[in-house]
């Protein structure tokens, strides 16, 4: 079915969503990950106008083939044919959406090629980029916004359901990979096991101590942020590892996430709180007498926020942004786990037993304590030892190597490095806070940057 045609029913969401399930030769790693751009100069947030801003860098990258797109005259991202895109985050916290590849030395020089490429035409502008989990320096207040019309939508609606939502998208960045499944039942268990892993992602990952300059008293503050930006649509989804959890549920649970807004003819209308639903039956208050088409489902389901997201395909959604080799880790970290027949089975004994009052533990206490958050007779840190040590063999049976002869193994290294000390990237960022920068987070920008 076309995009563009009208649905009605529930059984066309089915087909739809059953439609991702794809062989695993045909299987690929999709890698996104955010960043923070600001002036050299005084270390500011990129406003969108100006002869060094998003605008500016955005025309930049055009001489590197990349296609604008643009929303009301306004280039608002950039696109190549093949299905890799450059967008904006609400604050201009800038995003490179990949290509679908075959393994992780393919991502990973996707990935260096773009820090390449927006790092030449910053440094014509004056400008830096940085990978943390949520702005070190400034108050969100003073953040600037993208002229989107959609975060305008958003943001008059988050303040209405939680305290944190306009911080979640202004201030901060992550990164995540997205995987493919041949099967529902590969889907559920896939599903399954990367949401309970996901707090133990976030500890490892734990980049962001800082809030107005000063340590907030968590090691991921980005992660504890999605804990007050809107329960209707994040969360642990605890009915994941329910019986019966399929397509079909998760449908159900996207039916009754209220919507944000219907795109038309190049405007976007408020549909903020309202049903889907209603939407199948002809009678949303914000489009009356009107039908969704599958790029309205496409779009809606974008507006759920768990941990792990389900389009055609899952999204690993729970570490915070990060340097380049973390940003090269983190497929390495799920492919690992999940597309090895062996190794997802030994995830799933490892995570199956766990219950629901242990996975919202988890996610609670993992965003302020990270690696040294209690479980059950150890720590998330074995727990994190014991996932790395199951990736790495799941990688390793894979076989994918290099031109040098290197297997995918290797991007596993910064990880065990941090798990084997037991030492997050926010407790190193920390201690440099606290004893060589002497309490100035400005020396962040100039020590962490790409």
């Amino acid at each position: 079915m076309p995009e563009n045609e009208f649905f009605t029913t529930k059984q066309h969401l089915l087909d739809y969503m059953q439609s991702g399930c794809k062989p695993p030769e045909k299987w690929r790693i999709g890698t996104e990950h955010e960043k923070f751009a600001y002036h050299l100069d005084d270390l500011t947030p990129l406003e969108y106008e100006g002869e060094a801003g998003i605008r500016a860098l955005l025309e930049g990258m055009t001489k590197f083939g990349w296609k604008p797109v643009l929303e009301g005259g306004n280039p608002i991202a950039l696109t190549k044919p093949d299905n890799s895109s450059i967008t904006l985050e609400p604050a201009g916290q800038v995003e490179l959406s990949g290509a679908p590849l075959e393994n992780i030395h393919q991502t990973c020089s996707e990935v260096s090629e773009h820090l390449g490429q927006v790092k030449e035409v910053a440094k014509e502008l004056g400008i830096g980029f940085i990978g943390l989990g949520y702005q070190p320096k400034w108050p969100r207040e003073n953040a600037p916004w993208m002229p989107k019309s959609r975060y305008g939508i958003m943001r008059e609606y988050m303040p209405k359901v939680g305290s944190m939502g306009l911080d979640m998208m202004q201030s901060t960045c992550t990164v995540q990979v997205n995987l493919d499944f041949d099967s529902e039942a590969t889907m559920v268990k896939m599903f399954r096991i990367s949401l309970a892993l996901q707090p133990i992602a976030t500890a490892l990952w734990a980049n962001s101590p800082f809030k107005n300059g000063k340590p907030s008293g968590f090691l991921s503050y980005r992660s504890h942020i999605w804990t007050d930006t809107d329960p209707d649509r994040c969360g642990t989804i605890p009915f994941v590892f329910e019986n019966g959890f399929g397509f079909e549920r998760y449908i159900d649970y996207m039916l009754d996430v209220p919507m944000y807004f219907v795109y038309r003819d190049g405007t976007y209308i408020d549909a903020s709180g309202q049903s889907f639903r209603d939407f199948m039956n002809g009678t949303l208050p914000a489009f009356p007498g009107q039908y969704p088409t599958e790029k309205d489902w496409e779009d809606h389901l974008t507006v759920a926020f768990p941990e792990v997201r389900l389009k055609k395909f899952l999204e690993m959604r729970g570490a915070d942004g990060g340097p380049w080799n973390r940003l090269c880790a983190l497929p390495a970290f799920w492919v690992g786990l999940l597309y090895d027949d062996q190794a997802r089975e030994a995830a799933w004994d490892m995570i199956k037993d766990w219950t629901p009052e242990e996975h919202e533990r988890l996610r609670n206490e993992v965003p302020r304590q990270a690696l040294a958050t209690p479980f059950r007779n150890g720590t998330v840190c074995d727990l994190a030892l014991d996932a790395l040590d199951i990736a790495h063999e799941g990688l390793s049976r894979r076989g994918v190597h290099d031109g040098i002869g290197l297997d995918e193994t290797h991007f596993l290294n910064p990880l065990f490095r941090i798990a084997e000390s037991g030492f997050t990237p926010a407790e190193d960022l920390i201690c440099a806070y606290e004893r060589r920068w002497h309490k100035n987070i400005d020396q962040i920008f100039k020590e962490f940057a790409y």
